[in-house]
């Protein structure tokens, strides 16, 4: 006499994986597939060409316009246009990578809902394609940096370097950059048209209030104001502390908020890391809180199975 079949019944929490271990993975595949994606599967030589081309032009143009402008009195400020041209290869990379994946997904792939409906973590798949858009940035911004030491004439000594400071705000400052993509993405998500052009459009507006290319002293104390609640005014200011001490700052100086409020010529580098930490963490909470109101929203709505035609 055989015993009763017993029925299999499926386990509803197989769909959440193995923890920390399956996310590692979702966001290592999320990112090799993003890196191929973002390469087009060319040659890597190519690749690495067109992608360090534009920060490397937008650099040299910039160095050009403020020989033209200032003269001889020029190259102080040719290691503050350099690092913040760098750096912003990095913002232009996190901010838009994570939006665009979202929109590659959904309007020119039609494969995000079956990328949410996976057992990985939506969230973790969006940072693992954002992280190979932010390694591209990495690219651009170190080969910019060595164009402008090598070719440029930036002044640049090693062991001047404050590696504690550049570590402690490139982490933090990363950090900040994602948390800024992943509000973006989520602005993304309920968007549609022309959403394409939103993700630039925000780092555009980020770049006049980062002191990315000038001091923040140029702008009217409103504007600075603003800029001081901004992590990447803080992560751009500890970056170029740490590589360049005795360079421009950006936050303080003559006729800057800052110095106006603190008496202070400039920040120092704890000064930076607690600003940096501050501003960072709210931008993160709200990312954060901002992005699951999305995705719930854009369930409800059945915005991720759906192509806007833009």
């Amino acid at each position: 006499m055989t015993a009763p079949a017993v029925p299999i019944l499926f386990d509803p929490r197989r769909t959440d994986g193995r923890g920390p271990s399956d996310r590692l993975r979702s966001f290592r595949t999320a990112a090799s597939l993003g890196w191929k994606m973002e390469a087009n599967w060319t040659d890597p030589v190519l690749f690495f060409t067109y992608s360090v081309a534009k920060p490397v032009s937008s650099a040299l143009i910039l160095v050009a316009m403020l020989q033209v402008i200032a003269g001889a009195s020029s190259q102080q400020y040719r290691s503050f246009v350099v690092v913040g041209s760098a750096l912003w290869s990095f913002v232009i990379s996190g901010i838009a990578g994570l939006a665009w994946s979202v929109l590659d997904d959904r309007e020119r792939y039609r494969m995000l809902k079956y990328v949410y409906v996976s057992p990985s973590d939506f969230l973790v798949v969006l940072l693992g394609r954002g992280a190979a858009r932010i390694g591209v940035g990495a690219m651009g911004a170190v080969i910019t940096l060595a164009v402008g030491v090598l070719l440029l004439g930036v002044p640049f000594d090693l062991f001047l370097v404050d590696w504690g400071l550049l570590a402690v705000t490139t982490v933090i400052g990363l950090g900040s950059i994602v948390a800024i993509g992943v509000l973006m993405a989520a602005v993304c998500l309920q968007t549609r048209q022309d959403s394409w052009h939103y993700p630039e459009a925000v780092a555009g507006g980020l770049f006049l209030i980062s002191g990315a290319v000038f001091p923040l002293s140029a702008l009217p104390l409103a504007i600075q104001a603003i800029a001081l609640l901004n992590p990447l005014t803080w992560w751009m200011e500890g970056t170029r502390l740490a590589l360049f001490p005795t360079g421009t700052s950006a936050i303080g100086g003559t006729g800057s908020l800052y110095t106006e409020l603190t008496g202070s010529p400039a920040p120092d580098g704890p000064t930076i890391v607690v600003a940096l930490l501050v501003t960072g963490a709210v931008v993160t909470l709200v990312s954060a809180v901002v992005f699951r109101w999305s995705e719930h929203r854009a369930k409800d709505r059945g915005l991720i199975d759906q192509t806007t035609g833009s």
